[in-house]
């Protein structure tokens, strides 16, 4: 049973950079926006974390290393209002960021939490920095990376905040819905023998994931230009 779990789950997450297409932005969402009202706005934000390959990753890895549901509350609760600072603000005052710059960075976001979880840092001698400090500065940058995928629909002027905010709303009730089964997966594997090989392999992945995903962008920057 171990066994066919874990080929599953190898299997999901070497499958999620390949949302990458899928994450972008789309005519057919486009065309959702202008034939629907505000509630098309949750629609598109819930589909956009939830093929947010880089935001759920970057979850993932915060996940692994909390113990408990209330540390999982606590930061989540803390990148949840970082990325609903930028996401909000930088979208209502025309903030733009180059999209490939942003996913990069978001990107160095995913190697960043494999590396800490797997101990990096004492590895080369220097002490962690405050993760919860960590979290809500990443949620800033993962907040900016949503902020562009809005911006680059015409969402027009008209109830333009409620826009901004269904958006953001939307958001929030994907990454509700991607936690939901990373926190029971994680918490069952727990209780496994083979958590220590689980908890290895999912974070060297997370690494190379991340590290793939930044060279991706750095390689659709350069063809931008």
């Amino acid at each position: 049973m171990n066994s066919t779990l874990s080929r599953i789950v190898v299997i999901i997450f070497l499958l999620l950079p390949a949302l990458a297409i899928a994450h972008g932005v789309s005519d057919a969402d486009q065309e959702i926006l202008n034939s629907g009202g505000l509630l098309s706005y949750i629609y598109v934000g819930a589909k956009h974390m939830l093929t947010g390959y880089d935001h759920i990753l970057f979850i993932i890895g915060v996940v692994f290393y909390l113990n408990g549901f209330k540390d999982i509350v606590k930061f989540i609760s803390v990148f949840t209002v970082g990325h609903c600072i930028t996401l909000l603000g930088a979208t209502y005052l025309n903030i733009s960021i180059n999209e490939h710059v942003i996913d990069a960075i978001i990107a160095l976001s995913v190697v960043y939490k494999g590396f800490e979880n797997l101990g990096g840092f004492q590895k080369i001698k220097l002490k962690s920095p405050n993760l919860l400090m960590m979290v809500f500065i990443f949620g800033l940058i993962h907040g900016l990376g949503l902020s562009t995928r809005l911006q680059s629909f015409d969402i027009g002027n008209e109830l333009f905040l409620a826009k901004i905010f269904s958006f953001n709303i939307g958001v929030e009730l994907g990454q509700v819905i991607a936690l939901i089964p990373i926190v029971m997966l994680i918490t069952y594997w727990k209780t496994q023998s083979s958590f220590k090989a689980f908890y290895q392999s999912v974070n060297t992945y997370l690494i190379v994931a991340g590290l793939l995903l930044f060279a991706y962008q750095l390689n659709g920057y350069f063809q931008f230009f």
